[in-house]
């Protein structure tokens, strides 16, 4: 007969038949006639009724409904009483209401061999949820398509789905009792088994931990997971074990993966304007996070800042090997690396599809060796030694096939598939752009180098003033060229000006405009001006260029730096707009900054230019820059003079010679410098010997002509040059009569001897003498054109006390008076 006791949440261990008390709290004891002999605090809870009030009444009264009385009355007489029974009935509360409950009657004897039931029972409602529940956790367990694994407190294993069962088993082997990592190499274990064990002693769950694994079967053999790991507890909190999920997230992580990679390429791929660099930053970024090994091939005629040819037909394909990776010992071994110029290669269909735009896949090792058929003695040169699957993609850009990149996958077993082609072929079209553009700028860069050098003089010069030695290195990291220039001018009287200048600004316009200045600089330099005053010319030619700015969209200005040697004197005269100053090394070792008082640049004008003498002995080595010579990464020009002057000192000291210490100095500051040009120029001075000059003054009188003469003949005589004697006396004649007769007095004169011989003649007068044809019927004016009959060249030149007019013989020529013009 079916009976309840009062059900309660409460009691634990268990009932009838191990029935868990913690579902059916509720227990009471009735014996064969029905009636209540025991019960529960818990069916006390449950309806209410006290043990004092239930005990010895008949259970079936505690029915809520007369038919289940009835009901209950006939299961318990009925023949073959003792069976058990389970249901849902309706007890009557204390108070009145009806409580449906859930039931389960087992026959029961006790000690002393009296039968009855135990009757235990708990509300039906949330019997009937916790039973719901059970049933959806166990077929989410077992048919949810993620893996999912529950350990005990010793990580093992106590129970997996078929999906976990599938991921994680070795070989079908059931891994339930087996602890973590003994049986299951298709994930990281050591990985697995770290987070195990951090979270059963912390309690803090561990959720979406990526996880390598591969799966014993099926083709991809190279999965990612999300792991996740949180510690079960009983319902007093102790610890019962924990649960780790796998969710598959590896197509995710591989467009995560082929996002980053796009982004690394977009990045990383031309940055610079460097061929060869940019070649190697592609096979950079596609090892290792693409393949194993990865190669850049370009045409010769990139290489050279040229296009390529058009059509790449048979023996056309000799590509040259530019970048590569892995670097170093890496490389397979036996395989052309950077810088290998393959052999002319045949009309193959592979290179046929290349040439016309094509990526190639090589899925596997069956069609690299299809692939090779009847070219095994090629395959050495583009097959890595455990190479299995290949993509080869052109360098693709403007209709022009520039080059090709290759990556092979040797160590990693995953075959390259579809998705990998359409990536390489997004790499490499925006590494070809990158690789292209760098073409054009190195064939742009190369057209500037050229003419800036064209517009330079000669790198060495040797004149009885000074032997000079000049650089220049243009800029590099991709900048354009600059305006950066030198010069050296050999000046009547054995002088000889040093001139070095920086235009502002790059590329072609500066390139035109240093090569203005530049011969503006030696035309002024032609009409003998002071340095200062050269200066000033020169200031207003920029300003004049800078009236043509504005059509152009160029902005014109300058820094020059112009410094005139006597040999004679042994004093050096120069001045600065807005240059940096000369190094002096003197002949004991020494290296000192001579002190300027630089002017504005050269355009800024209103500004004079001040002009500064100093001594400078025989020997002694001015260096002469720009810039781009001292300006590095921390852009103090105090440290970079400080550094340039030490590095003169070692490299530039006595007995050296200018061209090797100008390349160990250029070599001590590094590569090309990153955004301007350098130009350099040294020069090492000389001095004519005293006894190689005469000087003479004369009172404005018409009769000091012949004392002249007389004067120059004795001098010649002296020095073994009377071949010239009678030259000479001729061109004193004129110069002196013309001093006394328009400029007055007193009247210098000098002979200077050296390669040529030098004759100056110095008067007060600030007339410039000009050249003329005197008419038939003229008395005068045939002075100054004897003398340039008679010499290789003459002038004048200002002084601050009136004009020096010059004159240059050679002193191996030999003149014809019969052939002058009368």
């Amino acid at each position: 007969m079916p009976m309840s006791g009062p059900l309660n949440a409460g009691g634990t261990g268990a009932g009838a038949e191990g029935l868990p008390l913690e579902r059916y709290p509720a227990t009471a004891w009735v014996d064969r006639m029905g009636a209540v002999r025991l019960w529960s605090t818990g069916a006390e809870t449950l309806l209410g009724y006290r043990a004092q009030e239930v005990c010895g009444t008949p259970a079936v009264e505690l029915l809520a409904t007369r038919g289940d009385r009835e009901a209950a009355r006939a299961w318990r007489d009925r023949p073959g009483a003792g069976q058990s029974w389970d249901g849902v009935l309706g007890l009557r509360h204390r108070d009145g209401h009806e409580v449906k409950v859930a039931l389960r009657v087992r026959p029961l004897t006790d000690r002393e061999g009296r039968a009855g039931w135990s009757v235990s029972g708990g509300d039906a409602l949330r019997i009937e949820r916790e039973d719901e529940d059970r049933a959806v956790l166990r077929a989410l367990f077992e048919q949810y398509p993620a893996p999912i694994a529950l350990l005990d407190d010793a990580l093992r294993y106590r129970l997996l789905n078929g999906a976990a069962q599938r991921a994680l088993a070795h070989s079908g082997n059931p891994l339930v009792g087996r602890p973590v990592g003994a049986d299951t190499p298709h994930v990281d274990s050591a990985t697995v088994e770290r987070v195990l064990r951090q979270v059963r002693e912390t309690g803090e769950p561990v959720l979406g931990l990526p996880v390598r694994g591969s799966p014993p079967s099926g083709p991809d053999r190279d999965r990612m997971w999300s792991l996740s790991t949180f510690r079960l507890t009983d319902p007093a909190g102790r610890p019962l074990g924990t649960c780790q999920t796998y969710v598959d997230i590896t197509d995710g992580y591989r467009a995560e993966r082929r996002l980053e990679l796009l982004t690394r390429a977009g990045a990383g791929i031309g940055a610079t304007l460097d061929v060869a660099r940019t070649a190697q930053d592609l096979a950079d970024v596609l090892v290792p996070a693409f393949g194993d090994v990865a190669w850049v091939a370009l045409s010769e005629a990139v290489l050279e800042g040229d296009e390529p040819p058009k059509m790449l037909g048979p023996g056309q394909w000799n590509l040259r090997r530019v970048g590569a990776a892995p670097p170093g010992d890496d490389w397979p071994t036996g395989l052309p690396a950077v810088g290998a110029v393959p052999p002319a290669l045949p009309n193959h269909p592979l290179l046929r599809r290349i040439g016309q735009g094509e990526t190639v896949l090589l899925p596997d090792r069956d069609s690299v060796i299809a692939a090779a058929e009847g070219h095994a003695d090629l395959a050495p040169l583009f097959v890595p030694e455990h190479g299995h699957s290949a993509i080869a993609a052109p360098l693709f850009a403007r209709g022009l096939v520039l080059g090709t990149v290759v990556v092979w996958r040797t160590r990693r077993p995953a075959p390259f598939g579809p998705e990998d082609v359409d990536l390489l072929k997004e790499i490499a079209s925006r590494a070809a752009l990158g690789v292209d553009n760098a073409r054009r700028y190195t064939r742009e860069h190369r057209a500037a180098v050229a003419l800036q050098q064209r517009l330079l003089p000669a790198a060495t010069t040797d004149t009885p003033a000074a032997e000079t030695v000049g650089f220049y290195v243009p800029a590099g990291g991709g900048a354009e060229i600059g305006g950066d220039w030198y010069d050296v001018i050999a000046l009547p009287s054995f002088r000889v000006a040093l001139v070095a200048g920086d235009v502002t600004g790059h590329g072609l316009p500066a390139t035109a405009t240093m090569g203005r200045l530049r011969t503006a600089v030696d035309t002024l330099a032609d009409l003998e001006l002071d340095p200062d005053e050269l200066l000033t010319h020169l200031d207003d030619l920029v300003q004049q260029l800078q009236t043509e700015a504005p059509h152009q969209g160029d902005t014109i200005g300058a820094s020059c730096l112009y410094a005139v040697y006597d040999p004679v004197t042994c004093q050096c005269t120069l001045a600065s707009a807005g240059h940096p100053p000369p190094l002096v090394i003197r002949p004991d070792g020494t290296v000192e900054s001579v002190e300027v008082s630089p002017g504005p640049l050269l355009g800024v004008g209103g500004m004079p230019f001040e002009a500064t003498t100093f001594d400078l002995e025989p020997g002694s080595i001015v260096a002469v820059y720009t810039k781009g010579v001292i300006y590095r990464d921390d852009h103090d020009p105090d440290a970079g003079l400080r550094r340039l002057a030490d590095r003169l000192a070692r490299f530039a000291g006595p007995g050296r010679g200018l061209d090797g210490a100008g390349r160990e100095l250029l070599r001590s500051l590094g590569d090309a410098p990153a955004r301007d040009d350098m130009a350099l120029l040294l020069a090492r001075t000389r001095a004519i010997d005293p006894r190689n000059t005469a000087t003479w003054e004369f009172p404005a009188d018409a009769s000091v002509v012949a004392a002249a003469r007389r004067a120059v003949a004795g001098q010649l005589a002296a020095w073994g040059l009377d071949e010239v004697s009678f030259t000479t006396e001729l061109v004193v004649s004129e110069l002196v009569t013309n001093a006394v007769r328009y400029a007055g007095g007193p009247v210098g004169m000098r002979l200077i001897r050296g390669d040529v011989l030098v004759c100056e003649v110095d008067d007060p007068s600030n007339t410039q003498p000009r050249l003329r044809r005197a008419r038939w019927s003229d008395e005068g004016g045939r002075g100054l054109f004897l003398i340039a009959q008679l010499t290789t060249r003459w002038g004048s030149r200002y002084t601050r006390s009136g004009k020096t007019i010059w004159t240059e013989q050679p002193l191996t020529a030999d003149f014809d008076l019969l052939d002058l013009p009368p």
